[in-house]
């Protein structure tokens, strides 16, 4: 099977290409920058074509002789249901088999990173493909930066209460199950819940990190408009505004692991254990850095 991976070169999309590899499937990288192309074929991609979620002809071109379709969204797109919605209208167009889409946890919730979402799962379930949503928890990678800074000056600050309980995901496991999902059929047809288990506070990650780090960590509150201080106003800053207001109000609530602990026939992996791969140097945190490492827990 030939799997088109979009966002192949994203900090976390990136780390699909070689979980597909690893099962075995032939993977073509959509990458929007050409000189991105050497990347993707480092992490085990044969091919890569570049190609634009707002150019359907470049689309329509990637998905010749394509098997299935690995998609995400990018975070805060103000047009992030018409680029989904697109793209299953032009895989199916194509006869692409299988689709997965990493969608968000919660889609139900009213933030428009989890409700900007729903109308490309509903596109999925009213086509002709065969189709797995995913629907992974707040991603552990988007915390790389905030380690690093954490680190230096032994605070770690995010503009929303470090009271508030969130639920995270490792999403190497989320990229476990997408090749999952291709190399076998046992998820066709089904939409899953992926989190780690449990809900933690920024005071207890705080609490983790000074253990791996061997120093003391503090959880610090920035105020919000002082942290989007330097994003131009639009799409994005009302959208993490309102997200960061949400998470401090209700946190992130949810965890339940059953879903993911069946589907990997494993534990799924632990904040815990991810934190001591970031003190030892061994998780590769990305492009991680900050509140906009992980805007919500849509792309997590």
């Amino acid at each position: 099977m030939r799997v088109l991976a979009v966002g192949a070169t994203g900090q976390f999309a990136g780390l699909v290409v070689p979980a597909l590899v690893s099962k075995g499937l032939q993977v073509r990288a959509l990458v929007h920058d050409p000189a991105k192309a050497g990347r993707v074929r480092e992490l085990g991609a044969d091919e890569a074509v570049a190609g634009d979620l707002r150019d359907r002809a470049s689309i329509d071109a990637a998905l010749k002789g394509v098997d299935g379709v690995f998609h995400v969204t990018p975070a805060f797109a103000p047009d992030s249901a018409a680029l989904g919605i697109g793209m299953v209208e032009a895989a199916t167009a194509a006869g692409v088999g299988r689709f997965v889409f990493s969608g968000v946890y919660h889609p139900s919730l009213s933030l428009v990173n989890h409700a900007s979402l729903r109308p490309v799962e509903e596109a999925l379930y009213r086509s002709r493909l065969a189709f797995t949503v995913l629907q992974p928890a707040m991603f552990m990678q988007g915390l790389g930066g905030s380690w690093h800074d954490a680190i230096e000056r032994g605070v770690f600050a995010m503009p929303y209460a470090k009271d508030s309980a969130m639920t995270f995901v490792d999403y190497r496991d989320v990229a476990d199950v997408a090749a999952i999902a291709f190399a076998a059929d046992d998820l066709v047809n089904g939409t899953f819940e992926l989190a780690a288990g449990g809900m933690v506070t920024r005071a207890e990650i705080a609490a983790l990190m000074s253990r791996h780090a061997r120093r003391t960590i503090v959880a610090e509150d920035v105020a919000p408009d002082a942290a989007l201080a330097d994003l131009p106003a639009g799409a994005m800053r009302d959208g993490l505004s309102a997200m960061f207001a949400d998470y401090t109000a209700h946190g992130f609530h949810g965890g339940n692991n059953l879903v993911l602990r069946t589907i990997l026939g494993r534990a799924p992996r632990t904040l815990d254990s991810f934190l001591g791969e970031l003190a030892d140097g061994r998780a590769g945190d990305g492009q991680g850095g900050g509140i906009g490492a992980n805007p919500g827990s849509a792309r997590g």
